[in-house]
């Protein structure tokens, strides 16, 4: 009988997405559902500065290769703040520092600045996943020891394998987010018939002052795409952060959104608001992605105030485009004010934790059930009182 060797792996951790060839990493991001781990959008938070150490995000990826071949990645960032994560995990910290414990420096994995489900190990479909996961935890627990760092968080995780990483010892840790699903709708009308009256009448009204203001919405996807709206999406996208003040996260630089042309553009989705007979001077703009049959809403902006501009060019056009072009799941971003009006019910998300240090990670465990317990019965809540026909 001729014993089946176990393939031998090696473990490298790498501070700069560019070390890694595009077409290796791809391989393992591509088959995913979400755009926001393809080598391109990381690498562009990484080159435009926008992930940086002086913005408080330290990538170190951690990489997985049999003999030369790169098997398994998981992205990862060293950082000294919370920001960008849209996890509010402001009362874990306060906990570490009445424990006398430092919270910060921690080891995230998310897509920077992306609240978007989908999260994961991203492994080679021929390896053997159960053996990569459990090496990379391993490796990541000793990165921790190693760095006194208190723990790692893996945010918005893909839920089939939240299930894995529970039985590594990882707590869950319940949110929401607003995501609208098509319920094979065939038109917008379709849509609007599942409203009550009243609500129908508020979107009907809303998309009609659009119009009524001289405002003509299109959009725009792929090679479509002129290169200055690239830059121009900045201008309103930084706009609307300052409107916020310091609360404003403006996280990404002109250099992000400039450098997604032309090899990112194939994911972009622009909803451009433009007045009668000016096509080339956008008032207003939504900066969306796509991939498969789900759509992404990420930022937006307008040159001024205009009625109700910011609900049609990030809900109703969106969700009329996905609706013609067999979208299944529309996630429109942070935030639920309001989306759950406009047909995006509260939906879970899932993040992960593991803390280092024992009463910390005692305390912990024996609340989080309690916490995602409120949460569910605010789910609940929210979703008992959409305004949907009865």
């Amino acid at each position: 009988m001729v014993e089946q060797l176990k393939p031998r792996y090696a473990v490298a951790w790498i501070e700069r997405l560019a070390e890694i060839p595009q077409a290796e990493w791809d391989a393992l991001a591509l088959p995913l559902n979400t755009p926001f781990f393809e080598w391109h959008w990381l690498n562009t938070m990484e080159t435009s500065h926008s992930v940086s150490t002086k913005a408080g995000w330290l990538p170190r990826h951690l990489t997985v290769w049999r003999d030369r071949a790169l098997v398994a990645v998981a992205p990862l960032y060293v950082k000294g703040h919370s920001y960008g994560e849209f996890v509010f995990d402001h009362q874990w910290a306060d906990l570490a520092a009445r424990l006398g414990v430092e919270y910060y420096p921690k080891l995230l994995g998310m897509s920077p600045f992306t609240p978007a489900e989908g999260y994961r190990f991203l492994i080679a479909p021929n390896e053997d996943e159960a053996a990569i996961t459990e090496l990379m935890v391993n490796e990541i627990d000793h990165f921790c020891d190693r760095h006194k760092i208190l723990g790692c968080h893996f945010l918005y995780v893909d839920p089939v394998w939240k299930a894995r990483m529970e039985q590594h010892g990882f707590s869950t840790w319940l949110h929401h987010s607003f995501i609208w699903q098509n319920q094979s709708y065939q038109s917008f009308d379709d849509y609007l018939a599942q409203f009550n009256a009243n609500q129908r009448r508020n979107i009907k009204r809303e998309r009609k002052a659009v119009d009524t203001a001289g405002l003509t919405l299109k959009v725009l996807t792929g090679d479509a795409i002129p290169k200055a709206l690239f830059s121009k999406m900045y201008d309103f996208y930084s706009d609307t952060c300052d409107k916020f003040g310091w609360w404003g996260s403006k996280y990404l630089t002109r250099r992000f959104f400039e450098q997604l042309w032309p090899h990112y553009n194939h994911r972009v989705v622009f909803v451009t608001a433009y007045r009668q007979d000016e096509e080339r001077h956008p008032v207003g703009m939504s900066f969306c992605l796509t991939k498969g049959s789900n759509l992404y809403g990420r930022y937006w902006g307008a040159a001024q105030e205009i009625d109700c501009l910011h609900f049609d060019a990030c809900y109703y056009t969106p969700i009329e485009w996905a609706i013609a072009n067999d979208i299944q799941l529309f996630d429109p971003g942070a935030g639920g004010r309001h989306k759950k009006r406009r047909g995006f019910p509260a939906t879970p998300n899932y993040s992960l934790h593991r803390f280092y240090e024992p009463r910390f990670a005692q305390i912990f465990g024996a609340y989080i059930e309690d916490v995602n317990t409120m949460e569910q019965r605010e789910m609940d809540a929210i979703n008992q009182n959409l305004p949907f026909k009865p």
